[in-house]
């Protein structure tokens, strides 16, 4: 038998497998069991190694079972430092639940525990800048449980470190070490490395530590992995949009004019990897919100909102229809928006200039289409779903203007993610082949 993999990918409601021929780097075969919660995850993914047919196989598992992984972050304005520190949380793979700013002056605790998060992230200040602010952050966090990633002023490390002597913490290279400059990657692994130790085998998923074991990532860091070795392997930009029950997730890797990669008087600086959650857009337990903002901008009927309201009642409606339809065409295109931001003209005191926000997403090259209702839908609907969020857009939005339309028919990007780390050119070649050249 060929050497094989079974690539994993274990969701709050579905567990999807794929069986990958690593001579041949190649899809065998895919499956899908109901994620089991309610007894041991460890079953639903028994349950898709036999329906592959093929139960010896190493198996590699990306996992956002039990709400996925839920941050934090502690930092000093929210503007620019929280900022960045928010960004960094959305590319480790987690949901921000809450940016806290110490600048305001008010307690963070009470709406930081109330946000329940799996880890806090702690930024604050550039190197040999503001001390003050990361200690700040730190006595705060003194008393904290749960584990935190420090990823601030690195000239008052040791002094945070002593703060945090009873916490659960990992230290990180600063996020932002100089004005100007965002180098996410030190605190994105961090965040991972946390995860991996301490939420998988937190949230009690299963019986024993063999779980805890096979999760290489959250799954959303997972796939972000697989796009970044895709877009650097191939030379392309890549988008992706995942249409989800709950959220509607964007992720890009893109190559940055480095006229813009600046930071501004209040923004933070774009980097070339990104990742937005938009927790008001999906398809079933967002489903009104959805039909609400796609209205709101003329995306969509203000009927649409009875099926909306049917589904968020129902999550387990079957759908299908031109309703689940309209609905993915709205979050697709709100979601976009969201992520790519705008370019407007506007007057200065220097004069007329191009103010831009967001990630430029113009010269994408391929736009990959994930999630249910566009891997069930007819091709053609499909690709009308994404091909919304594309094009020169008369309002300035920074759509892709003339990508490649592709869905993820077969839950490639989870297996190219896990597979990046130790098999880079079996990922490369698999993901080329089904995604960026289909």
């Amino acid at each position: 038998m060929a050497d094989r993999v079974v690539c994993v990918d274990v969701g709050s409601t579905w567990t999807k497998a794929a069986l990958v021929d690593l001579d041949a780097a190649e899809l065998v075969a895919t499956a899908a069991h109901e994620t089991t919660l309610a007894t041991d995850v460890l079953d639903g993914v028994a349950g898709c190694r036999s329906a592959l047919g093929d139960e010896r196989s190493p198996v590699l598992v990306c996992s956002s079972a039990g709400g996925g992984l839920r941050i934090a972050v502690l930092g000093n304005e929210e503007l620019v430092t929280a900022e960045a520190g928010r960004r960094v949380a959305l590319s480790s793979g987690g949901k921000v639940v809450h940016v806290a700013a110490l600048a305001s002056g008010d307690d963070p605790m009470p709406a930081l525990v109330e946000s329940r998060p799996d880890v806090v992230l702690l930024v604050g200040g550039t190197d040999g800048g503001n001390a003050e602010v990361l200690l700040a952050g730190a006595r705060a966090l003194a008393g904290w449980a749960g584990p935190v990633v420090v990823a601030g002023n690195a000239e008052v490390r040791a002094d945070v470190e002593r703060l945090l002597a009873g916490v659960p913490h990992v230290v990180a290279d600063n996020v932002m070490p100089r004005i100007g400059v965002l180098e996410p990657a030190s605190a994105r692994a961090a965040v991972r490395q946390v995860f991996l130790s301490h939420v998988i085998g937190g949230k009690e998923l299963s019986r024993g530590d063999a779980f805890a074991r096979l999760v290489r990532g959250a799954t959303p860091d997972v796939v972000l992995a697989g796009i970044e070795l895709l877009a650097a392997g191939a030379g392309v930009d890549v988008a992706v949009v995942d249409v989800g029950g709950a959220t509607t997730d964007v992720h890009s890797v893109v190559r940055l004019d480095p006229e813009d990669a600046s930071l501004g008087r209040d923004v933070v600086a774009p980097t070339p990897v990104t990742r937005t959650v938009e927790g008001d857009l999906g398809m079933r337990w967002s489903a009104v919100t959805t039909a609400e903002a796609g209205a709101a901008a003329g995306l969509c009927e203000a009927d649409l909102l009875a099926a909306a309201q049917q589904r968020q009642d129902d999550p387990a409606w079957p759908g299908g229809d031109g309703a689940d339809l309209a609905l993915a065409r709205a979050a697709t295109v709100l979601a976009v928006r969201r992520h790519a931001g705008r370019s407007r003209v506007v007057v200065s005191p220097e004069g007329r200039v191009v103010e831009r926000s967001g990630t430029d997403l113009r010269e994408v090259d391929v736009l990959v289409g994930s999630g249910g209702v566009l891997r069930h839908a007819a091709p053609t609907d499909a690709q009308a779903v994404l091909g919304a969020a594309t094009g020169t857009d008369p309002e300035g939005w920074q759509y892709p203007r003339s990508p490649r339309l592709v869905v993820d028919h077969d839950y490639v990007l989870a297996a190219v993610g896990l597979l990046a780390e130790n098999h880079p050119s079996v990922a490369l070649a698999l993901g080329g082949r089904r995604l960026l050249e289909a």
